[in-house]
């Protein structure tokens, strides 16, 4: 007879193991109970929240089986939870995540809730571009934070752009958000916003060859760029301009290629935003800064 599990137990077990197999955390959780606690919760169909009671239920053994392969997969696989559980949060809300997008984790999320005080007034937001959307997880955060702002988000992935798609349905928001199939600015004609966002490809091909393998579970073309991880970010800061309204603004994630920016445009007075909640490199510019750039 097969002895029956509680959630609480099979997320305890499910520590152990993932905590013996020495995997990377940073998906979103940093430890192995965390870790635990993501996957079967999502994948027993539970809330995060609930009442602690549910936690001493017992799991039906064919749950119990569909939870084992998930954990052997990361494991064994290296796949992160997200892409098991096809969940992830971002900026407070869930998203719809599989291999096709990058697993939302940008510390641009707690710039968004804070509608990049003191930088922005948010009255003054009344147009936002999202470059690369991916998920589009940034797209609607922005959408969320400035509710009179009309966002577009764009992505040269026809196959991201199915996810984006998928995101802004589930979240009611395609009344306000834009997916468009284009590269940086292709297809974008004159338009001009208050707000230009992206997080871009920003990981130079010597430190993708560094990244632990769950990392190597996204889709590359969303993490690698030329240039020492500057290539799309320089196209980025050549074109932003044109798509600027006058006192608009520009404000892109670019990680630990942040040495390699400063050094490639030392006379550009970028800020670097500060991070309560951890992370690094993300650059405000106005559209003047942006004038000076050949």
């Amino acid at each position: 007879m097969t002895q029956s599990l509680s959630v609480r137990e099979l997320i305890e077990r499910t520590e152990k193991k993932l905590k013996l197999a020495d995997l990377h955390f940073g998906h979103g959780t940093d430890n192995a109970l965390d870790e635990s606690f993501y996957l079967v919760m999502v994948a027993a169909g539970l809330e995060f929240d609930c009442d602690e009671e549910k936690l001493n239920e017992p799991i039906n053994q064919e749950m119990l089986n569909h939870i084992e392969k998930l954990i052997e997969r990361r494991v064994h696989e290296r796949v992160p939870v997200a892409y098991l559980v096809n969940q992830a949060w971002f900026a407070g809300h869930k998203y719809y995540v599989d291999e096709r997008v990058l697993i939302p984790r940008s510390p641009l999320a707690e710039l968004i809730m804070s509608q990049f005080r003191p930088w922005l007034s948010s009255n003054n937001v009344d147009s936002i571009l999202d470059i690369g959307t991916g998920s589009a997880c940034i797209a609607c955060a922005c959408a969320y934070a400035f509710q009179n702002a009309m966002v577009e988000a764009v992505d040269v992935d026809v196959n991201a752009i199915e996810v984006a798609n998928k995101n802004v349905l589930s979240h009611k928001l395609e009344g306000r958000i834009s997916i468009i199939e284009s590269n940086l600015f292709e297809h974008l004609k004159d338009k001009k916003y208050d707000l230009i966002i992206s997080n871009p490809p920003y990981v130079g091909n010597d430190e993708m060859q560094s990244l632990p393998q769950e990392y190597l579970q996204e889709p590359r073309q969303a993490l690698e760029a030329t240039e020492n991880g500057l290539g799309l970010i320089e196209q980025i800061l050549k074109q932003a301009c044109n798509h600027l309204n006058e006192n608009g603004v520009l404000i892109v994630e670019v990680g630990n290629s942040m040495g390699n920016l400063i050094q490639r445009y030392p006379n550009l007075p970028f800020v670097w935003l500060e991070l309560e909640k951890g992370g690094q490199g993300v650059f405000l510019l106005n559209k003047s800064n942006l004038k000076i750039i050949k």
